[in-house]
Parts: structure tokens; sequence; C-alpha cells
């Protein structure tokens, strides 16, 4: 019996997050996804619309994490390179973010 209360809290879960995904799609006209390992911490639903907006999800169960990616109707890779990682737009935010991180880059605050 508790087996199936989990079963069905993660089947919602997915459904949930599935729902979120397809509305970044609507939101940048499509979109794409990868579902990365993030350790203990579970998985990232990395997305990457068409108009190279970008965002995650972080999900603590991978399977969920997978489901939800696979229910959304997203076009899922199975890594983040090449033609895929090409599509991601960054600006000035980013840049200085990553530049922050950087020795002699602006302070990260």
């Amino acid at each position: 019996m508790a087996d199936t209360k989990q079963e069905a809290a993660r089947t919602r879960r997915a459904e949930k997050l599935a729902k979120r995904i397809r509305a970044f799609a609507e939101e940048h006209g499509g979109a794409e996804a990868q579902v990365a390992h993030l350790g203990e911490r579970g998985s990232r639903i990395v997305l990457v619309g068409e108009d190279g907006g970008w965002g995650d999800i972080v999900e603590p169960d991978h399977a969920v994490a997978r489901s939800a990616a696979e229910k959304s109707g997203v076009t899922l890779h199975e890594s983040f390179d090449g033609e895929f990682a090409a599509k991601v737009e960054t600006g000035p935010y980013e840049w200085s973010r990553m530049a922050g991180i950087q020795i002699g880059g602006p302070a990260n605050k």
C-alpha cells in the first residue's frame, strides 16, 4: 500500500514538472531538454527555448525528472553539447557572473 502511495506521489510530481516544462516551451517558442545527474541532490532538467532562453528545474528523484521531461513532449537530449548547447543565448548578467568566478573578474555578489 505504501509503495502505491509513493508511486502515485511520484507520478503527480512528474505531471507538475511536465506542466512547468510545457509552460516554458510555450513561452519560448518551443524547447529542448537534457536531464543531468547532480549526485545526491538529484537531477537537473536543463531547458533551452527556441529563442535561446534557458532555465532549469532541480528534482531530487532522477526517475521523476526523466519522466517529466518525457511527458512534456519536448525533445530530450542525452547530453548538453554541440548544436544543443549552441542554442543557449547569454546576456551581460551571465557573462558578469562567469567572469566573477574567474580570478581577476568582477566581484561575485
